[in-house]
């Protein structure tokens, strides 16, 4: 037990909180590692990069409209659109919102229903948005079922996520998965900058756990699948996965709850120092109880044969017991 304490000490002088031993134990044979994109391996700062009105629109009413109906929600995206707005919104003239999972927010501003979020959200409702070929999230608008306009929102890949990710390879991990509600095209070129292996796009919440448990089905025996994310809707498939890791600083409080690992710095760069951690702590405890049984085997032996003295005994416990806490100091260094 101590050698994990030192293990789950050194992690959290790294800032990555692990909640027990068993976790760190499991990091040990870590096969595929499944990522959420949006704040987990981007920076989920967005800005509004374009401002696409439909016919009979203008720019500051579509960014108005879709200010008000995001203007109680705190997902990064709803706050970019906030600050491109960039004016004080008036509460009064938001009568409901409903938040859709998955899909985006119903809101009823002054009278008038809007819709703001993705392309399924908009087919769903009969609505058929604009095709539009920027990179970029793109989310649509609609007013009482007509087609408002597009926002084009852009993130940016945190700096250390490449490099985290080839650690990893280089670590053993065998697959890196990333998991999306992103548009197809967007999720790709995040994909193809990072390295990943298989992409996931344009999921839902419960597409999100289906596809983990499909992983967890193909993984090699005695292996586990590691889950990285940080959001509400990411809550489910982190508790479902082997180890679920959770983003601490930008994470909901949901995700946080539900995972068994926080890296409270959101640095991707985090989870192979955690791997070098939980072997490192693996080796030394491994150590530990092959030092304690064989010297309590090897005194038993000459107690059997009438050579061992008391201080020999006092040596198998109690002096056993401080070589193997002197040991466990090591993961600390």
């Amino acid at each position: 037990p101590l050698g994990f304490i030192g293990g789950i000490g050194k992690a959290s002088k790294k800032g990555i909180l692990v909640k027990g031993s068993d976790y760190l134990e499991a990091l040990n044979n870590v096969s595929i590692a499944a990522f959420d994109k949006t704040g987990t391996l981007t920076k989920g700062t967005y800005n509004v990069t374009k401002v696409l009105p439909a016919s009979g629109f203008s720019e500051n009413y579509l960014l108005e409209i879709a200010a008000y109906a995001e203007a109680y929600a705190t997902h990064p995206i709803a706050k970019s659109i906030l600050r491109a707005y960039g004016k004080d919104i008036d509460f009064n003239r938001i009568e409901e919102t409903e938040e859709i999972a998955g899909q985006g927010i119903r809101a009823s501003v002054q009278g008038k229903k809007v819709l703001i979020g993705n392309r399924k959200m908009m087919e769903g409702a009969g609505i058929t948005p604009s095709q539009v070929t920027e990179n970029g999230t793109v989310i649509d608008v609609a007013v009482d079922g007509i087609f408002t306009g597009s926002l084009i929102i852009s993130d940016e890949v945190k700096e250390d996520s490449l490099s985290a990710l080839k650690r990893l390879k280089t670590l053993g991990v065998r697959e890196l998965v990333m998991l999306t509600g992103d548009k197809r095209s967007v999720a790709e070129e995040v994909g193809k900058k990072l390295g990943i292996d298989r992409i996931y796009s344009e999921l839902l919440p419960d597409q999100k756990v289906e596809i983990v448990e499909q992983l967890l089905r193909e993984k090699p025996e005695k292996t586990t699948l590691m889950f990285v994310g940080d959001g509400m809707n990411d809550a489910p498939v982190l508790a479902l996965a082997d180890i679920g890791i959770a983003m601490g600083k930008l994470g909901s409080d949901a995700a946080i709850e539900a995972a068994d690992v926080v890296i409270l710095t959101d640095e991707p760069s985090r989870l192979p120092a955690l791997i070098e951690i939980a072997r490192k702590t693996h080796r030394i405890v491994e150590e530990n109880i092959i030092l304690a049984i064989s010297i309590k085997v090897l005194i038993m032996t000459f107690g059997a044969a009438g050579i061992a003295g008391m201080w020999m005994a006092v040596f198998a416990d109690v002096g056993v017991m401080l070589v193997a806490v002197l040991n466990s100091f090591r993961i600390l260094k």
